[in-house]
């Protein structure tokens, strides 16, 4: 089997077993069927399905234990699927992943080079964020621009060309991410303006390790809210 279509089929088999996962299907703290069990109800090889696994494993809603197998962990709310479809799921997930490392590094470069204007901007876009909660509004496209300013204050337009190239998916996670934490309760809200606000401090300050270090605490962050639902 060529390895796309291996990683093809194993992101099939990651959707249909997060959505039993959601729909209560395999509970929480129960083990899951036997992994030739599961070859055969998604008619798959045992290296695809535990592709699928790792990807639950790393999403951390599924975990192995020894000589035991594989159990399910945690169970994220259904109001996921109000805001993305399942089969967009993975690639949001890998998306955020993808973000870390590079946002992350922006932020440290955007902490030593920002202009005086790139701050200004920056800090506009804090603001827009902070009115839009405070309307209960779903502000996708300000949490992007907020992003945007960031990697633009890098001054390296490498990765201003990522952040415009990944412009929807990026979108689409913060969708989800959002759209969830309005569904959950102000302090949600906070807590995630909190993290910008960690982020625009470094930047202003002139500490390049430390708004990295809140940029990756950030999107790391949303990745998991992702599966945390509304509670």
């Amino acid at each position: 089997m060529a390895q796309d279509e291996k990683f093809s089929l194993a992101l099939v088999v990651y959707e249909k077993i997060l959505e039993a996962i959601i729909e209560g299907q395999y509970p929480v703290n129960k083990k899951l069927p036997t992994e030739a069990q599961l070859c055969q109800r998604y008619e798959v090889s045992r290296p695809v399905l535990r592709d699928a696994l790792a990807r639950l494993k790393e999403d951390e809603l599924v975990v192995s234990r020894r000589g035991s197998g594989s159990f399910v962990i945690r169970q994220p709310d259904s109001a996921v699927l109000k805001f993305a479809p399942i089969s967009s799921i993975a690639d949001i997930q890998r998306c955020f992943e993808f973000r870390t490392n590079v946002e992350a590094r922006a932020a440290h470069l955007a902490a030593l080079r920002r202009t005086p204007e790139q701050l200004d901007q920056i800090r506009r876009c804090y603001d827009i964020i902070d009115e839009a909660n405070a309307r209960q509004d779903l502000a996708t496209d300000e949490d992007y621009r907020f992003h945007l300013a960031i990697t633009e204050a890098a001054n390296n337009h490498y990765y201003i060309t990522v952040m415009k190239s990944l412009n929807e998916s990026i979108k689409e996670g913060m969708n989800l991410t959002r759209g969830l934490s309005l569904m959950a309760s102000q302090e949600r809200l906070r807590m995630v303006q909190d993290e910008h606000l960690a982020i625009v401090q470094a930047i202003c300050d002139k500490d390049g390790e430390r708004a990295e270090a809140a940029m990756r605490s950030h999107i790391d962050n949303a990745r998991h809210r992702m599966f945390e639902g509304t509670q």
